[in-house]
């Protein structure tokens, strides 16, 4: 068994797909996944999983249950715990900010190709700044989430590549989630 991580991208924000956690923990469990504990509202899962890393093919797996037995259609990202450790020590920002609700990560379908990124620049006036690291955008906001222009839809737009954005307590609460055993 590994550990994954589910992300789901827009889940019961803004009242249009709306999913329990306690439907999320029984699909997964369902689905024949062990050790299902979710986070938050939002479409966080943690759980373990036998066989191969796939990740591509078992996103595509939830994603098709999700939609056919709680009716929701919804775009699903998988991580490893390894990769979430990885994403954790990877935030440029982390020396540069102490207040942890200014660090997010939008996580990525794919890694964009270099084509793709070339698309990505910080909008004039924009006070908030990003890398891209892989298949992830790590991102300072020091005016806040809400007042950024490089949310989400930014660089689902830009890229052309499904995303899903966590704040930082978020990514440490699920990496926790997933040392945890």
């Amino acid at each position: 068994m590994t550990k994954r991580i589910a992300l789901l991208r827009g889940v019961n924000v803004g009242g249009r797909t709306r999913i329990t956690m306690a439907d999320l923990r029984a699909l997964l469990a369902g689905m024949g996944f062990e050790a299902v504990r979710t986070h938050l509202q939002s479409g966080n899962a943690v759980f373990d999983a036998p066989g191969p890393w796939a990740p591509d093919e078992e996103a595509a797996r939830i994603e098709r249950r999700i939609a056919d037995d709680l009716g929701v259609s919804v775009t699903v990202l998988l991580r490893s715990a390894g990769s979430l450790a990885r994403t954790l020590a990877a935030s440029p920002y982390l020396g540069q900010e102490d207040d942890p609700a200014r660090l997010y990560v939008t996580f990525l379908a794919r890694q964009p190709t270099a084509e793709q990124a070339a698309r990505l620049a910080v909008p004039a006036g924009e006070s908030a700044v990003f890398t891209l690291a892989g298949d992830e955008v790590h991102l300072h906001v020091p005016d806040g989430y809400g007042r950024t222009k490089l949310d989400n839809a930014f660089f689902e737009r830009r890229l052309g590549i499904p995303a899903t954005t966590r704040n930082w307590r978020t990514v440490n609460a699920l990496y926790k989630l997933a040392a945890e055993g």
